[in-house]
């Protein structure tokens, strides 16, 4: 499907690997100049040659930014100040205990996964709504609204984004600017592909690994197989896209089935 995206610009954070790097090569795929952002000269640098071999009719940049850190969000500002599309994908997540979290912790979790998704959004929010157009895309999580128990510190942040999403939202009444949440379910990104290619003998292969990791750990499943990150970037990019225009302020999950329904 032709997503009408060509020649916009899009900032993705946290989009050298995993879900975030798939989101940015999505919508380069639909003519899209993606900016991409991580900490690491390196990484960021990569991420942007691959793009520019594989779409080369569109303009990838370089974002390299701590985005946590204010003045590195400053300087980013100061070199993008104005972007059509805006995907709060950065985060951190780290299986812990509840007594082993700490109140540095909590705030370290706050600041990453909710302030600089929130500072982002609070500078490129204002002139998209005066442009009457804009996308802004935050990617959550199903633990925000079924924790498991096991990440009390990360299931509290992306609970707090599907407000947040909802309260700028509601400053977009009348225009073409849009702001979505992604809730995706358990997704095949890099560490997690190292993980399940760990956990079992060599002579298996991925699929089966795969399919035996599912039903010992995540059988409420109904695909019974990860998320793909290219499945979620799709979704992102037709989000992002003039189609969906009629998505204001909405949770949309993506969970292969591992939340109930309640009707």
């Amino acid at each position: 499907m032709e997503m009408n995206l060509h020649t916009k610009t899009a900032l993705v954070t946290g989009s050298t690997k995993g879900i975030g790097k798939a989101i940015a090569f999505e919508l380069a795929k639909e003519g899209v100049n993606v900016v991409i952002n991580g900490r690491k000269e390196d990484e960021v640098e990569r991420t942007v040659n691959q793009i520019k071999a594989e779409f080369p009719q569109t303009s990838p940049q370089n974002a390299i930014a701590d985005l946590v850190d204010h003045k590195q969000r400053e300087a980013l500002f100061e070199k993008y100040p104005n972007i059509d599309i805006l995907v709060n994908n950065m985060g951190i997540y780290e299986i812990m205990q509840y007594e082993d979290i700490d109140d540095q912790i909590w705030e370290t979790y706050f600041r990453t996964n909710v302030l600089a998704a929130n500072g982002l959004s609070k500078f490129y929010l204002p002139t998209m709504v005066q442009r009457g157009y804009g996308r802004i895309l935050f990617i959550a999580s199903e633990e925000a609204v079924m924790p498991s128990g096991q990440m009390p510190q990360y299931c509290m942040t992306k609970s707090m984004l599907l407000s947040l999403a909802k309260s700028l939202s509601k400053l977009t009444k009348g225009t073409e600017v849009t702001v979505n949440t992604i809730m995706p379910g358990p997704t095949l990104s890099e560490n997690v592909q190292q993980i399940i290619d760990s956990l079992y003998p060599n002579k298996m292969t991925f699929s089966e690994k795969e399919e035996a990791f599912m039903l010992a750990n995540l059988p409420q499943s109904e695909i019974q197989r990860f998320i793909r990150p290219v499945e979620i970037g799709r979704l992102a990019a037709f989000l992002c896209s003039p189609y969906a225009s009629a998505f204001k302020g909405s949770p949309i999950r993506m969970d292969g089935g591992m939340v109930p329904t309640i009707f």
